[in-house]
Parts: structure tokens; sequence; C-alpha cells
């Protein structure tokens, strides 16, 4: 629960964590619980990424084309947020296909203890007028160690155990 008015006000102004440089009360927020529809595939693919950081698996496995839907369970994606702690997006690239939509970029997060880099090339089509997921391309990354002592790969500036480490 929140000690004051003034820090729900912090806390519910805090950034999103797409990062967009908004709030994410104004950015990602208002997709994720369908008061707004992404009108781009960056949005929904920022959205997407958010829904897995504040752990909501309905709206990822929504954001699915319909015909891949089935293939994704709400728990399966919800086993896969609660394991990683995302920490970082980057987006590398956008653009449009005769297909659809594409974003590439590059998700840090933390699961196991280790940071791991999830770099995807991602395909996304219009569905009843509304931006979906249709799949991806995921690029070979080497697993990345950090020390303690390290800076932390969320790009904070600060050591990693002052950080994201447990």
């Amino acid at each position: 629960m929140y000690n004051t008015r003034t820090d729900f006000l912090i806390l519910y102004k805090a950034m999103c964590y797409c990062p967009n440089n908004a709030p994410f009360n104004e950015c990602c927020e208002p997709f994720i619980t369908g008061s707004k529809q992404p009108t781009t595939a960056e949005q929904l693919m920022r959205s997407r990424y958010s829904a897995y950081c504040v752990k909501n698996a309905e709206y990822i496995r929504a954001t699915y084309v319909q015909s891949e839907q089935h293939n994704h369970s709400v728990e399966d994606i919800l086993a896969f947020a609660d394991l990683a702690q995302f920490i970082k997006l980057e987006i590398i690239d956008t653009g449009d296909t005769p297909d659809g939509s594409y974003v590439e970029f590059k998700a840090s997060y933390i699961a196991d203890n280790k940071v791991c880099l999830l770099h995807e090339k991602s395909l996304f089509v219009k569905e009843s007028d509304r931006w979906k997921y249709a799949n991806g391309t995921i690029y070979s990354t080497p697993e990345v160690k950090v020390g303690r002592n390290d800076e932390c790969p969320c790009g904070s500036g600060k050591k990693y155990k002052k950080c994201h480490s447990h």
C-alpha cells in the first residue's frame, strides 16, 4: 500500500518500461488495459514488452495473430514473465514489408541469475484492423556474464550489484 498520495503519484507517473520517455500511464498502459489501440507495429511491440514487465499475460496472448494464439497459453506466457526480469529494451530498426511491418529489437533480461539478450526481428500484421504479432526471427546471441562490480546492462550507470543483482 502507498504511504501517501505523493508516493502514489510518483509511482503512477513512473516512466514507461518500453522506454519511450513518457510515463507508463500515458505510454503503454492504455494499450495493455484496452483503453487505446496501438496505431503502429512499434507501439504494439513496445506495449508487449511492457506487458511482460508488468506480467500481463492476457494482453500478450491477445496480441498474437488469431492463428497463433492456441500455441501460447496464458500460463506459459506468465511462467516466462515470472522467470524473466526485463531490464532494457533497444529498438534497432523498423520498417514495412509486403506482409506488414517489422520491428527489430534487443531485450535484455535477467533469468536464473544470468543476463540474457533476446535479439529478434518481429513481423506484425493487421488483423481486423488491429496490429498483431505474427512471428519473429530470433538471432543467436552469446550469453553475457556480468560481475557484481561490472556496470549494469540496463544502462543505469550503476554497478550491477547496486542495480539489478539479487
